[in-house]
């Protein structure tokens, strides 16, 4: 399982233009061939900053009556990203068939998260514009990193809906990708009754529960960030190259950026004993052979050595 972050297709106050998540989109391709060349994979990808922008054109759309809810934009990454995902796979010379699977995440209508929004969408702004979009549009916001960014209710994944048809094509040699943006949020009443709901589910937590339910032997977590980080956003800041289940009950690590990642990882590693790995895109060979990101194992065995790089999330 490789789960893509949203931030590595369109990097922090980049200009949200077609053309430059394209040219990301092919160098994650770039990276991501070595592996599909070695491994049957499962992709993932975020959808933060994508369906941030969908979402502020149907606010502004004067056709409209309503806005489009999320649940509804969050298909609508999936496809666009799917796409040009599986385009540029493609084009750098992957082989086996790719196939893009519109996926729903079934999560709980009470789920604590619709009161206490985490996830970030959309794009970076100052405190200021941060500050008066709350006000004109009725959202909440919160910091990430230097920055201010709109933040949705994150509910936990209970389940995949499409799991068999996913299970299925991994079982006949299909590179699948499935679960962007964590999935559409739906419900399910007691009838059955699917609903969509308005909320982005952590696409890192999504990939965790997928690749525990497809029996992966490796999840990695592919963003922005080189490694967890000790003392980030200081002159001591360092990498951490491993870190045991342990290690990981520990840390404290701010809500909606560096914490899902770790929380999935240590989940799919709880649930499995396979280790997980988070790390740069561009890494992505690397942070596989332990060469770079951190590596999460039952015991911390994946090695000790720091290194220090650029990342995000913190220890005590």
């Amino acid at each position: 399982m490789v789960a893509l972050g949203g931030n590595a297709l369109l990097q922090r106050r980049e200009p949200p233009d077609a053309v430059i998540q394209r040219h990301h989109i092919q160098a994650a391709a770039v990276a991501l061939a070595p592996l599909a060349a070695e491994h049957q994979l499962v992709l993932c990808h975020g959808n933060g900053p994508q369906i941030g922008l969908l979402a502020l054109e149907s606010d502004a759309d004067p056709t409209l009556s309503a806005p489009y809810p999320l649940d509804a934009l969050g298909a609508q990454t999936q496809g666009m990203i799917g796409y040009w995902l599986a385009q540029e796979l493609r084009n750098v010379g992957v082989g086996q068939p790719v196939a893009t699977i519109i996926t729903q995440t079934v999560v709980i209508a009470a789920d604590p998260a619709f009161a206490a929004p985490t996830k970030f969408i959309g794009a970076v702004y100052s405190r200021a514009d941060a500050d008066r979009l709350a006000t004109d549009r009725g959202w909440r916001i919160a910091a990430d990193g230097a920055g201010w960014r709109r933040v949705v209710a994150s509910p936990e994944p209970q389940r995949i809906l499409e799991e068999t048809a996913i299970r299925q094509l991994l079982d006949a040699g299909v590179l699948v990708i499935c679960g962007g943006g964590g999935g559409v949020p739906v419900v399910q009443d007691s009838s059955g009754r699917l609903a969509g709901v308005e909320a982005v589910v952590d696409k890192d937590l999504t990939a965790a529960a997928i690749a525990v339910a497809m029996n992966a032997d490796r999840m990695l977590l592919l963003t922005d960030v080189s490694a967890v980080m000790r003392d980030f956003g200081t002159d001591d800041a360092r990498a951490l190259a491993s870190l045991s289940l342990a290690d990981v009950a520990e840390l404290h690590l701010p809500a909606g950026s560096m914490a899902p990642k770790v929380r999935a990882c240590a989940r799919f590693t709880s649930a499995t004993g396979h280790p997980s790995s988070i790390g740069a895109l561009t890494d992505a060979a690397a942070v596989l052979s332990g060469a770079a990101g951190t590596t999460i194992t039952s015991d911390g065995s994946a090695g000790t050595t720091s290194r220090v790089r650029a990342g995000a999330g913190s220890l005590p």
